[in-house]
């Protein structure tokens, strides 16, 4: 504070110099000689290093200074209305050029800032698209151990006991019941496995009851792997919507309620959906411990992720503590639109 008040008086003060001296030399040269150019310099020293209000102000002392210098050098003036009319066309023309000069340099501020916002959210984006390649990538090392470790397995299993079946066949041996029951089992399990798998990968069908139907799916599967009570609750009539702003609030909706379980402990997940005309808004409640300011912090990739899925087909997104316990996460979506492509 102290550092910039001394700034505007040593600017205050070197602008009253520069005056003074070309004031002296008007006054030396004569009034036949305008010195208009000159008489602007002090006034936009003082612009940029003490602010527009002072400038104002050495407009002002500027017009009279000239007005002085050329009645001193000898200008043969009328009458005293003549001195008066032409201080005031000096001043008109000083704040002229100072409401010029204030406003250029207020609409260079305003590109800077607008260009910082933009790189900085050139950069955010980077990052964001950067992130979600590498949850691709984790993804596809799961998806690749689910079909290495348990439905590789399974087929395994299904085909080494079609082979032992068929060589009993082939030799005329008599087959145990037992054995194509628990073959049959391991099939039904293999096709198990893959609609799960088939569902983590896209989990919203396109049609009229797309949505619903995953969110629901994702509140009983919630409920049975964690052993909490998930909840989908629906208002309203969804309709058809473009398959990408399905997935899009189906992954935050996966997102917040896995962030309410794994780490606000929650016990009890309500996921709703409300639809009024073209307006949707989805929400997850839980009654865990809230947010830590570690996980409420913008860099926390996981409230990134769902912020910038919400961007991306154009809705807000916000979630925030509640007073009694746990949190709320909200997605509003009100005019839909194609966006673009994520994965």
């Amino acid at each position: 504070m102290k550092t910039r008040l001394k700034s505007k008086t040593l600017g205050v003060l070197g602008g009253l110099v520069m005056l003074t001296v070309i004031g002296f030399v008007d006054w030396i040269t004569g009034y036949q000689v305008s010195l208009l150019v000159f008489y602007i310099l002090p006034i936009l020293y003082v612009l940029k290093r003490a602010g527009l209000g002072f400038a104002f102000a050495m407009a002002v002392v500027a017009a009279m200074v000239w007005v002085i210098a050329d009645i001193g050098a000898g200008d043969p003036y009328p009458d005293i209305l003549t001195p008066v009319w032409n201080t005031g066309i000096r001043l008109s023309i000083f704040l002229l050029v100072l409401i010029l000069f204030s406003a250029r340099d207020q609409l260079r501020q305003t590109v800077e800032k607008r260009t910082e916002s933009l790189h900085r959210e050139i950069q955010e984006r980077t990052r964001l698209e950067r992130e979600l390649l590498e949850i691709v990538d984790m993804e596809q090392r799961r998806i690749g151990r689910d079909l290495h470790d348990s439905l590789g397995q399974h087929l395994t299993a299904i085909a080494f006991g079609a082979k032992l079946l068929s060589n009993k066949l082939v030799n005329k041996t008599e087959v145990d019941p037992a054995s194509a029951d628990r073959l049959v089992g391991i099939a039904e399990e293999s096709i198990e496995m893959t609609r799960r798998i088939a569902r983590n990968l896209h989990p919203v069908e396109i049609g009229a009851e797309g949505l619903d139907d995953a969110l629901q799916n994702l509140a009983n599967h919630l409920s049975q792997s964690f052993q909490v009570t998930c909840d989908f609750h629906q208002t309203g009539s969804l309709g058809p919507q473009d398959s990408q702003s399905e997935i899009h609030l189906y992954r935050i909706a996966q997102e917040a309620a896995g962030n309410a379980i794994r780490h606000g402990r929650a016990r009890h997940v309500m996921i709703a959906l409300d639809s009024i005309n073209r307006s949707v808004m989805l929400s997850v409640t839980d009654d865990g411990s809230g947010l830590p300011p570690e996980v409420r912090n913008p860099q926390g990739m996981g409230l990134r992720i769902m912020k910038y899925r919400a961007d991306i087909i154009g809705a807000t997104f916000d979630i925030q503590n509640l007073p009694a316990g746990g949190t709320r996460a909200v997605c509003i979506l009100q005019n839909i639109t194609t966006p673009k492509s994520c994965p």
